[in-house]
């Protein structure tokens, strides 16, 4: 099991997985860490890989009160308390108790308040003569969307599921390939031991006759 490294950043591991034993065997583990331990100690990052994004902007999507509150958080300032000025219906101050002006506004005031809560009366009405099938239309628009992403899900386990079998074929009759391949490299270096063997015999009886001749000759 090796990392071939070619050009960056292609990468051809060199495993078959599902093919492949010894994972399990005493120090293959250590030994893998060790390698990542060596390569991560050796590796400097000197490139900023994310400069081609540009540099991100943060605020880009906060709006005024985002930014007040904000600001109020950075500070560590309260939280302002809900003012309940609107639904008040105070009378004028002393001092204008007795003008025109200030009465009438106190009325226009009053006239407000009321179409409002006329307004919140007319809504919960609507609400409930309508509100329980526009809820139960929601209920069944989110049922359905449940359905889709259910349904995406489980075709993307099968996905999945046929990609890793199709690793396992890819893989084991690769392995089964390499197998023969070296068996068959195993077969061819023995014979040609054994050639060489042959031939370094050969060579020796050949230098042996040469001897004997020699010796005749003498």
């Amino acid at each position: 099991m090796a990392l071939t490294y070619h050009s960056v950043p292609e990468v051809l591991v060199d495993a078959l997985p599902y093919f492949d034993i010894g994972y399990e065997d005493t120090g293959v583990r250590e030994s893998a860490l060790a390698l990542v331990e060596e390569e991560t100690r050796r590796y400097k990052p000197t490139k900023n890989y994310l400069e081609q994004l540009g540099q991100p902007n943060y605020h880009s999507f906060e709006t005024e009160v985002m930014k007040n509150e904000f600001e109020r958080l950075s500070n560590r300032l309260p939280m302002d308390m809900l003012s309940m000025k609107r639904y008040e219906l105070p009378v004028p101050p002393a001092g204008k108790q007795t003008d025109v002006t200030a009465w009438n506004e106190c009325v226009e005031n009053s006239y407000a308040q009321l179409e409002h809560q006329t307004t919140r009366i007319l809504n919960l009405e609507l609400m409930w003569d309508y509100g329980a099938n526009t809820w139960k239309i929601y209920n069944s628009a989110l049922q359905t969307m449940l359905e889709q992403a259910q349904k995406q899900l489980l075709e993307l386990r099968k996905r999945v599921q046929e990609i890793n079998f199709q690793r396992k074929h890819e893989q084991t009759q690769a392995g089964h390939k390499l197998n023969s391949l070296e068996q068959t490299w195993v077969g061819l270096v023995s014979k040609n031991y054994e050639i060489e063997c042959a031939i370094a015999e050969l060579e020796k009886d050949n230098q042996n006759l040469r001897k004997r001749k020699e010796g005749k000759r003498i």
